[in-house]
């Protein structure tokens, strides 16, 4: 293969060779302490990465920001300046590095902005690495930045992710100091983020509009096949995949993101990848290079990458699991047990108040993820409910146990697992099994989020995970330092916190009918769909949550609030639009021209003299079906304009989840039903059949 890890991407090692070594070495302990940039290194480091771009190819460079629509944006600006006489220069200079200026007026802001209110600042984070990128015939240097409003709000999910991971990192080492670790200088999350998708072949966005305009299929009857037997998951790869996956993983392993695994889901044409962990700042804007370059891969090989969370309603959906954890600058994972747990003051300390922040804040984690397409995927086929709750397996689960009563003594020791085959050797067991119910489990040294969807930016549930846990580590810290004997102190924290938190602990079925009453007898929040979980959002302990630890002011999260349940009502209106679109102008023209075929059928074989009982009765519930599917188009169009009559963007919300989707269901019902019985020939969509095991 012709390609080397990480040759797009202004890495350190590129810095030092270009840079001067005292210049070097004073950037990287500006780096590494987190401190100001000074105008002089900027300047120098600036003429080296715009050299380093152009022998990459590049002619522009564009600062590179994630603005709460929840993709990405870039402003391309160009090295090449007129320098009179028709002469030129290329020019890049520690002004342009640090920050830009691109229009601010279209993204969504909450009530922060005026739609005339235009200025927006992107800055310059360093903490993540320059690289270059290929677009086509396009080459450009892109600079990870934050995007703020001309007041200074932020707009964007870096911001608070950066805030937060801050936040984290303050508390994390009071509590590391006050427990005798007098070295570690930093805290800061980790993730890996297992990425879900679909890929169909790529005609089926020509042929069906509400692939191209919502991401997923509004009607589709379920095959006969759909996931049974699980033939799909971990199989071998189609030819035709594997050779997309080989062209994404060079295009990856270029900008420096290490697409580890790669496999086949449990649902037809659905599949995996996941990297290595990262410090969260760098797997954020990794995983949205993935869901970009995922897009650009397939459209090489005729394929189109789906990435809604439910695409298709009969099979499993695609979800993005977060595995989070906390690493100190010198490597250490606070949430590795060690082969004694019990005795691991450090890692029950830090996995008692991720467990603590969790039950205090459920709701708000949960609204971190919410949104219309996860809505339809939650709570079935491996995806989690709407119950938040925590697996820990049995031996955390017995050490818990103990230290409600007073301290932990002992931990169940790992075992092996004879196989009963002498050419293979004993297997080792891990000390947990695996919770594929569970949306919030810890698995070996790290908890693995499992409810967010596939398109989902995981700053936003990355920066709620490092601001309640940081929250929660604040108390332990405050106690701490005051306590005569730390880890005495430790331990009646650890005693109480489990009693008080340990209703969040559930090792069970998350899916049983039980776990939902229990649940509900226990206290935890239920929040069935995002208009309820946004609303969490609002309440007064989130707003001091934010403010108390610099994540977010109390304006910045009012914006987030007012943008999530903008975004859920518009998706729920192209959607509803979408489908009246598709009924108007395909669906009812084929019923009523099969109608017409029918009617002319069951004629000609009356007046043949034969019994035309089943072409009557195909008749009548083809006209049946077809009077539905007029009331139900007329139904919805005056529900979205219901919907679009208000402006309030939380009754808005309300509206669009009580009225479009009631509306677009009794559409789906119908349309589903007539494709069961319209021929084939004139059925205007293209089938889950056709488009999961024809294509």
């Amino acid at each position: 293969m012709q390609y080397v890890f990480g040759e797009q991407v202004f890495t350190r090692a590129a810095m030092q060779q270009r840079l001067p070594e005292k210049i070097y070495r004073r950037l990287i302990r500006i780096i590494d302490e987190r401190a100001p940039l000074d105008p002089g290194a900027a300047d120098v480091l600036a003429n080296a990465m715009k050299d380093w771009a152009v022998e990459q190819g590049a002619t522009h460079f564009a600062h590179w920001f994630q603005p709460l629509t929840g993709c990405t944006a870039e402003k391309h600006t160009s090295f090449v300046t007129p320098t009179g006489e028709g002469e030129s220069m290329l020019i890049f200079s520690g002004t342009d590095l640090y920050h830009g200026e691109p229009d601010a007026s279209s993204f969504p802001s909450g009530s922060l902005r005026e739609s005339f209110e235009a200025r927006g600042y992107t800055v310059w984070d360093y903490t993540s690495p320059v690289f270059v990128k290929h677009d086509g015939r396009s080459v450009t240097m892109f600079i990870p930045s934050a995007f703020y409003s001309y007041a200074g709000d932020a707009l964007d999910y870096k911001t608070p992710l950066l805030r937060s991971n801050e936040a984290l990192n303050r508390q994390a080492v009071r509590v590391l100091r006050a427990l005798g670790d007098t070295s570690t200088q930093r805290v800061e999350a980790t993730l890996g983020v297992e990425q879900e998708y679909f890929l169909v072949d790529h005609r089926f966005l020509r042929e069906r509009l509400d692939l191209r305009e919502t991401g997923r299929t509004l009607f589709g009857q379920p095959t006969p096949k759909g996931m049974a037997m699980s033939v799909h998951y971990f199989g071998s790869l189609h030819e035709r995949a594997a050779s997309f996956m080989s062209e994404l993983n060079e295009e990856l392993w270029k900008l420096g993101i290490s697409a580890k695994t790669q496999h086949n889901e449990i649902s037809p044409c659905q599949f995996e990848l996941a990297p290595v962990f990262e410090g969260v700042n760098v797997a954020t804007d990794h995983n949205q290079l993935i869901m970009h370059v995922l897009r650009k891969i397939a459209a090489r090989h005729d394929l189109a990458c789906l990435l809604h969370a439910k695409p298709f309603a009969s099979l499993g959906g695609s979800g993005k699991h977060i595995n989070w954890s906390m690493q100190t600058n010198r490597g250490v994972n606070l949430l590795e047990p060690g082969e004694t747990p019990h005795d691991n003051e450090l890692f029950l300390v830090f996995l008692v108040a991720v467990i603590a922040a969790v039950d205090r804040h459920a709701g708000l984690i949960q609204a971190s993820v919410a949104d219309a397409g996860n809505d339809l995927r939650l709570g079935a086929m491996e995806a989690p409910p709407a119950i938040l709750s925590v697996f820990l397996g049995e031996q955390l689960g017995k050490i818990f146990q103990q230290l409600a009563r007073g301290r932990a003594k002992r931990a169940r020791k790992s075992e092996a697992i004879e196989l009963g085959v002498r050419s293979l050797p004993p297997l080792p067991r891990d000390l947990a099994d695996r919770n594929r119910t569970s949306p919030f489990a810890f698995t070996g040294n790290r908890f693995e989020f499992r409810t967010p969807g596939s398109e989902a930016s995981t700053a936003w549930p990355a920066f709620v995970l490092n601001t309640v846990v940081a929250e929660s580590l604040r108390h332990i810290a405050d106690e701490l330092e005051k306590a005569d004997d730390p880890a005495s102190a430790a331990q009646k924290i650890l005693g109480r916190l489990v009693r008080k938190h340990g209703r969040i602990i559930f090792n069970g079925d998350n899916y049983s009918e039980a776990w939902r009453e229990e649940a509900d007898r226990r206290g935890l929040p239920c929040l069935e769909d995002s208009v309820q979980a946004v609303a969490e959002m609002s309440s007064r302990e989130t707003i001091t949550l934010f403010s108390r630890s610099g994540v977010l002011s109390r304006e910045e999260l009012a914006a987030r609030v007012d943008t999530a349940f903008a975004h859920y009502a518009q998706d729920l209106l192209i959607e509803a639009r979408t489908a009246v679109r598709i009924v108007g102008r395909q669906i009812l023209p084929a019923a009523m021209e099969f109608s017409h075929h029918l009617a002319a059928a069951k004629q000609a074989v009356e007046q043949a003299g034969v019994g035309a009982r089943p072409h009557g009765q195909l008749l009548g519930e083809v006209c049946e079906h077809l009077d539905q599917l007029h009331r139900g188009m007329e139904k919805a169009a005056g529900a979205i304009a219901e919907v679009e009559q208000v402006d309030d963007p939380g009754q808005r919300a309300a509206l669009a989840r009580d009225h479009l989707l009631p509306a677009l269901d009794r559409l789906r019902q119908t349309v589903d039903a007539l494709e069961l019985v319209v021929d084939a020939r004139l059925w205007p969509l293209s089938t889950y059949d056709e488009i999961l095991f024809k294509g």
